[in-house]
């Protein structure tokens, strides 16, 4: 597996995914994503947020990968370089997803573990990630991963959210 930033080349496959992903109400692009906008614009985007330039109100810098297997886009992850308020109640450092067909192959895990060893590279000591309570597949990665359940949450739409924590080894 390749975990790498989006290129040109991407816009179909990664566009697919958006659309897979969305049956689940989940995007696979961010929530800044918007179709009339043209492809090369949303990348100067995504590439601005890692950078922490031009960060609209609420948002935080951020490196966004898609996860590659034998060509093929299987899954994509956030890492949010540090929380804001609504990050560390709902969001965590680390977002990820996988595409429907991809899902049960140990994507989800291969794609946590080198996630956490991005954040290590941050110096992000803690790393919280959340998962939606009734989602027993991705409470099962991030337990495999090492995380920790601090609580379970209920949001103000009635939602119950798993809050999970990762110490990070920076030595390593």
């Amino acid at each position: 597996m390749i975990l790498r930033p989006l290129n040109m080349d991407d816009k179909d496959e990664a566009m697919q995914a958006h659309r897979e992903l969305a049956l689940d109400g989940f995007d696979f692009l961010l929530d800044s994503f918007d179709e009339k906008e043209s492809w090369t614009s949303f990348l100067k985007r995504v590439d601005s947020v890692q950078r922490g330039e031009n960060l609209p109100s609420g948002y935080v810098s951020a490196t966004f990968l898609v996860a590659e297997v034998d060509g093929q886009i299987v899954g994509r992850v956030s890492i949010r370089h540090k929380l804001n308020e609504f990050l560390e109640r709902r969001g965590g450092h680390i977002g990820y997803g996988i595409r429907p067909e991809f899902r049960g192959r140990g994507f989800a895990t291969e794609i946590l573990l080198r996630a956490l060893e991005i954040t290590r590279t941050l110096g992000i000591e803690r790393v919280l990630i959340t998962c939606n309570g009734a989602n027993t597949a991705s409470s099962r990665v991030i337990e495999k991963c090492g995380g920790i359940l601090e609580n379970i949450v209920e949001l103000d739409d009635g939602e119950k959210l798993r809050r999970y924590w990762i110490v990070s080894e920076l030595s390593q």
